[in-house]
């Protein structure tokens, strides 16, 4: 049974990650799984029953579930606008998976929803929560890199034919939004803003080189100009086969010092002034013989760790009244980085300047290249 001060988190969606969002709920402090929805009454009572909890499948009662505080979002991409609206609108809390949405417009409309209904909005960017980041952003709040002279992001993975076959939505711009950078590449595109900042231009390409009947990109590269002076570079991809799959990877130069990461853990922490506490960083954070790719192979192949404090970091935020780490706003920044990079691949690799005055129009990368 809930503690009285427990907040009721109801799912909605219950496919893949709507079972790890139930899986993280359940092992979190400060909050219960009450509840779960889905229009397709055979999918939510199926996740109901595994975890023991009511199903629905009419937003009416579902969202009027006696303690019911918040929900987290779990459906397609292109489906979360409607979502928080209907939540925001019966006075829920929100807490949505990435991207927020496929659109500047529906973001905005999304966070406008929230605050004027006094409620919050959180986006589940884990890779934020992970003890490995927080000290990566504490060396570079504390001067250590000197001036950032390049940040880059990689994530090389690999997504199977089948993977897009499985759901009509995915691959398509409508509902998915993007391909290898908005579903695969966003988390680690987040954590890069977070680490080195905002954008200020980018020049990209990108195709669909290896699958058939997607709209979207496999394969992109961008080229960034952060707003700090710094460059960078972003490579996304489902179609860079791995058996095990390649770690999705951060790097942040300096004039004064380097910091690789590769998903939780540091391949490179090298800086020229030396610290007695880097010793200890490397031995609790470097990088395992043997490391594999987390989720780069096979998308269920994730933990739930990240998911559960993000929310626990909404349970806070709800009984403190603060804001959650992090916010509706923050979460704008990667999908309009993304949306830039599309812009530019769509243009030949032109530049695009940040910030973006609407969400571009988007049609669909040709095969196996793409250019103009």
């Amino acid at each position: 049974m809930s503690e009285p001060s427990s907040v009721g988190f109801g799912i909605i969606g219950s496919g893949m990650i709507g079972s790890v969002h139930a899986t993280a709920i359940r092992a979190m402090r400060g909050g219960h799984l009450a509840c779960v929805f889905n229009p397709n009454a055979a999918s939510a009572a199926k996740l109901g029953a595994a975890h023991g909890v009511p199903a629905f499948s009419d937003w009416e009662s579902f969202l009027s579930h006696p303690g019911l505080q918040a929900v987290t979002i779990a459906a397609p991409s292109g489906l979360h606008h409607e979502c928080t609206l209907r939540a925001a609108t019966a006075g829920k809390h929100v807490v949505c998976e990435k991207p927020l949405d496929v659109t500047l417009e529906k973001i905005d409309a999304m966070i406008r929803a929230c605050a004027e209904n006094k409620v919050l909005l959180a986006a589940i960017h884990q890779r934020r929560f992970l003890d490995s980041t927080r000290t990566f952003k504490q060396a570079i709040e504390a001067g250590r890199f000197g001036r950032i002279t390049l940040a880059d992001a990689y994530v090389k993975w690999f997504r199977t034919q089948q993977y897009y076959d499985q759901g009509a939505w995915r691959g398509t711009w409508k509902l998915d939004g993007g391909g290898a950078l908005m579903n695969q590449s966003i988390h680690t595109i987040d954590q890069l803003l977070y680490l080195a900042g905002d954008v200020a231009s980018v020049c990209a390409f990108a195709q669909n080189a290896a699958h058939e009947r997607i709209e979207v990109e496999d394969v992109a590269t961008a080229v960034l100009r952060f707003r700090n002076g710094a460059l960078g570079v972003i490579e996304g991809s489902t179609a860079c086969y791995a058996k095990l799959g390649h770690g999705a990877e951060v790097q942040v130069c300096g004039t004064e010092g380097s910091v690789f990461m590769r998903d939780e853990s540091f391949t490179t922490w090298d800086f020229k002034q030396e610290r007695p506490e880097d010793a200890a960083i490397l031995a609790q954070f470097g990088a395992k013989p043997g490391a594999v790719g987390v989720g780069a192979a096979d998308p269920k192949a994730i933990t739930t760790l990240a998911h559960q404090r993000v929310f626990e970091d909404m349970a806070r935020a709800i009984a403190t009244g603060s804001a959650p780490t992090v916010t509706g706003a923050d979460a704008r920044k990667s999908v309009e980085v993304i949306l830039a990079i599309y812009q530019s691949a769509l243009a030949g690799g032109a530049p695009v300047s940040l910030p973006l005055a609407r969400t571009p129009e988007l049609r669909a990368f040709d095969q196996p290249g793409f250019s103009r």
